[in-house]
């Protein structure tokens, strides 16, 4: 793995944030750079609306999950998808992390432009152009890559491409379920994939095994798949067809991992394994959907149950109350284009009267019920001590859509302090 670059001179981060932004500062600027420009939110150094992350907390977290993964023997190889964030990317693998999950080839390319040199994606490699970055990539002999297959054609294609260029690819067998998404289905379609890596010459490598267990709702459903894929790995190391030492098993999304850590842990192969956990959004949790699924972790895992803290949201959207129009109703300077609403409305936390002392807590009747572009309608009640101007913090629901919608992101300190800005490159 490979250090950042950082290029040009740290004078050139010495500008107005209303002249240049933030995006200015996150190629040419280490962290201690930008913490010395002295910009503080609550100061109203930053435009509004923004995007915040909480670095106590998301140092919290890092911590967290990178023990809960230890106590199981595991790895971990966080989905970056989630951010696309190559910052946040370095802050995992510095505190662990075995490798980056990604899901594209572009994804895998950005990751790599900024020194990330093990790549899980987590998603068939197809097309002409998709396998050529790839080959690209792959002339590194520091970089590490895998992609999915689960058919026999895919496989072909890929022996084909990566024959002419000398080449050899790994690869994992994603397994599937019935009405799912992607993944082998049965012992026929496993065979037809085996038969394909037989004749691809050394071209496509098989390292192993991968499932993505999100797509079921029920625990027993969910082990008895972890078990075939156990199962199914058993019985490839047993013929001789793994190509990797130490093999590779992987799975869990945000949702599962603890079930996964438990089920892969008793996998008994005979040989070196690599289990690999690929949880995305604990890095910065959220208060809906992930909260929710934690919640049940904490209860039924046994080591969740016993670390401290659990995992705590650290995405933060700070918005301009910029209307009082009702009685009943402010408006807010945050919308559509800024915030995820798929998974529920953003949850406002926290308010801040520019020039009083520190936020304090919003009245527990205050919600976000409904959105546009750039407006969002915050149900309050009459007599509330609520002004235009007034700064607002919500929390978020499913953090990979808030993400997608930020180019910057500012990293903030327990006092409002910027300390770091990531870039995304979706």
């Amino acid at each position: 793995m490979g250090d950042i670059k950082y290029q040009g001179s740290a004078a050139q981060a010495l500008v107005n944030p209303l002249d240049k932004g933030l995006g200015a500062l996150t190629d040419i600027c280490r962290p201690e750079q930008i913490a010395a420009l002295g910009w503080n939110l609550l100061q109203e150094d930053l435009s509004l609306p923004a995007a915040v992350l909480l670095q106590s907390r998301m140092e919290h977290n890092l911590d967290w999950m990178q023990h809960f993964v230890n106590e199981y023997g595991a790895k971990l190889a966080p989905h970056g998808k989630t951010t696309m964030a190559p910052r946040l990317f370095h802050r995992q693998l510095a505190g662990g992390a075995w490798g980056i999950t990604l899901a594209t080839a572009h994804q895998t390319c950005v990751a790599y432009a900024h020194g990330v040199r093990r790549v899980l994606m987590a998603n068939q490699l197809v097309g002409k152009r998709n396998m050529a970055i790839l080959a690209e990539l792959l002339a590194d002999p520091g970089f590490e890559f895998f992609c999915l297959v689960d058919a026999a054609d895919q496989v072909d294609q890929l022996a084909a491409f990566f024959g002419k260029t000398g080449q050899s690819i790994q690869v994992l067998i994603e397994l599937g379920v019935q009405g799912g998404r992607t993944g082998v289905r049965d012992e026929a379609q496993l065979q037809s994939v085996l038969g394909a890596l037989a004749r691809a010459n050394g071209a496509v490598r098989l390292a192993g095994v991968e499932i993505y267990e999100g797509v079921l709702q029920k625990e027993e459903d969910i082990r008895a798949f972890l078990q075939r894929a156990v199962q199914v790995l058993g019985g490839l190391a047993q013929a001789g067809r793994l190509q990797r030492s130490p093999a590779v098993l992987t799975g869990a999304g945000s949702a599962w991992y603890d079930v996964v850590a438990e089920e892969f842990a008793k996998a008994d192969i005979a040989r070196p394994l690599d289990v690999v956990l690929r949880p995305g959004c604990y890095l910065t949790h959220d208060v809906g959907i992930y909260k929710a699924a934690q919640a049940q972790i904490n209860v039924r895992n046994p080591v969740a149950h016993r670390m401290r803290a659990s995992l705590q949201p650290a995405l933060q959207l700070w918005a301009y109350v910029q209307s009082v129009p009702e009685a009943e109703r402010a408006i807010i300077a945050l919308g559509k284009r800024d915030a995820a609403f798929d998974a529920g409305m953003p949850l406002p936390v926290q308010r801040y009267r520019p020039g009083s002392v520190a936020p304090t807590a919003t009245p527990a009747h205050w919600e976000v019920t409904g959105m546009m572009d750039q407006h969002a309608y915050l149900r309050i009640a009459p007599g509330d001590d609520i002004k235009v101007g007034d700064m607002i913090a919500f929390d978020i629901s499913h953090p990979c859509l808030t993400f997608d919608k930020w180019r910057q992101i500012a990293i903030m300190d327990d006092a409002y302090n910027v300390v770091d800005v990531v870039q995304t490159y979706f």
